[in-house]
């Protein structure tokens, strides 16, 4: 879990004109709003660049200082421009530290599979798992262990393990996160030798095709070989 959480630096926003957020944007800040439940939104506003490093360290859950008070906030939504990608716009959700919360956190695999390594193939289809915890003991990531996973075997969110208290995984146990299957080898040298099969039929029409073509070639002087003789 975080031991120390990445600071916001907020300001509140007064001017709420569509004009106004451009000219906050124009002077490297995203506009937004901060929300909490049973209170009046609070529109603020957020250096573009420190909201782009708290966006790049990993963490969930964020430190703002507000009215003097340090609290704690998680990112609720990002709005991206549709051509430039830049952010437009964010809202943050406050948070208490004697709340639990719902949030997503991130699985790592860990180790090497024995399926892997017998020539399977690996595939994730479950990147992050739900949880429900306290703001200070959200954890970075939970890991799955897949050294013991075989071939043509699977591991679920049923199989993660999390030796913290307070924390509950609330996705549904019976996920998939993880699975190796066998490489589709057979079936691509199958499909080669149908081609190879398809491409041998060619060979042999077209070497009688040819024969054909050489006979019709021929039977004029054939047939002026038996007039001769017949004479």
């Amino acid at each position: 879990m975080a031991s120390s959480y990445y600071k916001l630096d907020i300001s509140n926003r007064v001017d709420l004109k569509s004009r106004g957020a451009k000219k906050v944007r124009e002077s490297g800040f995203v506009p937004g709003v901060l929300y909490y439940a049973g209170e009046e939104p609070v529109n603020i506003s957020i250096q573009k660049s420190v909201l782009f490093q708290a966006m790049q360290s990993g963490q969930r859950i964020f430190e703002i200082d507000q009215s003097g008070k340090s609290q704690f906030t998680m990112i609720k939504q990002i709005q991206y421009h549709p051509v430039s990608d830049e952010i437009i716009h964010v809202d943050l959700m406050r948070v208490r530290r004697s709340e639990k919360i719902s949030i997503s956190v991130p699985i790592v695999l860990v180790g090497e599979s024995v399926g892997v390594k017998e020539g399977g193939v690996l595939s994730q289809s479950l990147n992050q798992v739900d949880i429900s915890c306290y703001p200070t003991d959200v954890p970075e990531n939970i890991e799955l262990n897949i050294e013991d996973l075989e071939l043509n075997s699977a591991k679920n969110v049923a199989d993660l393990n999390i030796e913290l208290d307070d924390v509950d995984i609330t996705s549904d146990p019976t996920l998939n996160i993880v699975s190796v299957t066998p490489p589709a080898v057979e079936e691509e040298a199958s499909e080669a030798s149908v081609g190879e099969d398809e491409d041998s039929d060619v060979l042999s029409d077209s070497k009688e095709d040819a024969t054909v073509a050489d006979k019709e070639k021929s039977s004029p002087e054939e047939d002026s070989d038996d007039k001769n003789e017949s004479s």
